[in-house]
């Protein structure tokens, strides 16, 4: 009998993928009423985030307080829909379906305000300085802009829809997943694809690691990092469920851990090396949605030793690594 219940708990350790079922050491409300979208700055000490009731916000994670508070539009039907901060944490885009914005987190200005008028927008990234931007587009184009120069590159390796985008520090290389079940690599001063990455499924995330060592990139049933070196898979993400979704993703130590959010309220560290899952929580859903849900959309490491998760519950918490 004991041998039975030492199996059973085993098992169920497996099933659960070390899922930690403990509280988080901090919670800050970002808005009471959930969130649209949300970003992380690298080291989780601020958060960007767009709500029906406040308009688009920057937080200070550590005082607890907003920094900055922007309007982008006096159209209060065209909702900021993406928020998302450089790779240097000194500049901030913010997009609807057919603008964007770019600001500076010094002294919280805008630096130019963008439209669409070709397709609708559907993802957007930013250099490092904010001055070049990514765009990924609903009828499959991957365009970037230079925004000092006004000098574009369309990306046409896409066949379909466009659904996520990321950009290197430096601007130099982009990274496009869409529904032609394709991600690319591709270098944006001349357009040509460094490397095509397949899969099964519509490419739903692509995040580069900020050295530029590897690439992440999933759909619903594969999830992969990527050596950029030889454009050969180092590892596949082990999860226990057939399908899983994910809509926030960070490389962080130094390129040993992939953080990653989900629609199903997980938060999870993972092993770049093996795709081996670390370890995972559960973060908080909004009081008041029945039944509990919350998307994580933003995620970060905060030191080596926690983990900072913004959801559309509203709210941005702390969790300790064991």
């Amino acid at each position: 009998m004991i041998k039975s219940a030492i199996y059973f708990i085993g098992i169920c350790l497996i099933l659960t993928g070390c899922e930690q079922s403990s509280l988080p050491d901090r919670q800050i409300t970002l808005a009471n009423q959930g969130l649209l979208s949300a970003d992380l700055t690298s080291d989780g000490k601020q958060a960007i985030v767009s709500s029906l009731g406040q308009g688009t916000v920057v937080w200070d994670l550590d005082q607890g307080k907003e920094r900055w508070r922007w309007r982008q539009s006096d159209n209060q039907d065209n909702f900021v829909i993406i928020t998302r901060f450089s790779p240097d944490n000194r500049h901030a885009v913010t997009a609807t379906l057919d603008t964007f914005a770019i600001w500076r987190l010094q002294d919280g200005q805008s630096q130019g305000y963008y439209s669409l008028p070709e397709s609708r927008l559907r993802d957007i990234a930013l250099s490092a300085d904010g001055r070049q931007v990514l765009i990924g587009r609903q009828d499959g184009k991957a365009e970037v802009v230079d925004t000092r120069t006004g000098r574009r590159l369309q990306f046409l390796g896409h066949t379909e829809q466009v659904n996520t985008v990321d950009l290197s520090a430096n601007g130099h290389y982009a990274l496009t997943g869409g529904n032609d079940y394709s991600a690319y690599l591709w270098d944006t001063r001349s357009g040509q694809v460094i490397w095509r990455f397949n899969h099964a499924g519509r490419v739903v995330i692509a995040r580069l690691d900020p050295q530029g060592r590897f690439a992440f990139t999933a759909d619903s049933s594969q999830a992969s990092i990527w050596d950029l070196n030889t454009g050969k898979e180092v590892s596949r993400l082990q999860f226990a469920h057939r399908f899983e979704v994910y809509t926030s993703a960070r490389f962080a130590n130094d390129g040993n851990w992939l953080i990653t959010g989900s629609p199903s309220r997980r938060l999870s560290l993972w092993r770049v090396s093996d795709g081996n899952l670390l370890q995972s929580w559960r973060v908080s859903p909004h009081p008041r949605v029945k039944p509990p849900s919350a998307v994580v959309y933003g995620v970060a490491l905060r030191d080596n030793s926690h983990l900072v998760s913004a959801s559309s519950s509203g709210l941005a918490e702390i969790w300790t690594i064991k």
